[in-house]
């Protein structure tokens, strides 16, 4: 009894619904540039090829509070990966061309060191994007700081 009540403890009902599956997307519909807050803009193009401009690292690496730019590779895939089951657009940057850093938040900055200098964004890194099908057409996201919080950053695709 004791066991089945601590298992309960601290759940949030809801915390760990499923993310809604897309399927049936081409890779057309993601060739083009998608775009996001404060300069953010991912090219895909249709040879897999990608140029990222100032992108924040995914789930807790955002906290770092890096934006990277540069060069790499996408792929629309079926493969099991993400938070939800479906297709997913894996984005990897494997040329860092730039690192800049949002502003602080308010809170604490814990990616500044003694001296005041900050890490910049690793040399490469990989995103895995969540589709959703809305209103205006096919969104992309990924969540970021602790994904159990559900905290999405969008790009929406430009006109």
């Amino acid at each position: 009894m004791l066991l089945a009540l601590l298992s309960l403890f601290g759940c949030v009902p809801g915390q760990y619904a499923d993310v809604p599956a897309v399927t049936r997307v081409s890779a057309a519909e993601i060739v083009g540039t998608w775009q996001c807050v404060d300069g953010t803009e991912i090219t895909m193009r249709a040879d897999g090829t990608a140029v990222v401009k100032q992108l924040d690292g995914q789930e807790f690496d955002f906290d770092e509070q890096w934006r990277m730019s540069g060069t790499g590779t996408w792929e629309l895939t079926d493969r099991p990966m993400g938070w939800s089951d479906g297709q997913h657009v894996s984005l990897s940057v494997t040329r860092r061309t730039s690192s800049t850093w949002r502003e602080a938040t308010g809170a604490a900055d814990e990616t500044v060191s003694g001296d005041g200098s900050r890490e910049p964004a690793p040399g490469s890194y990989r995103w895995t994007l969540e589709l959703e099908r809305r209103e205006g057409g096919l969104a992309l996201y990924f969540f970021f700081s602790d994904p159990d919080s559900r905290n999405t950053y969008v790009l929406e695709k430009a006109r």
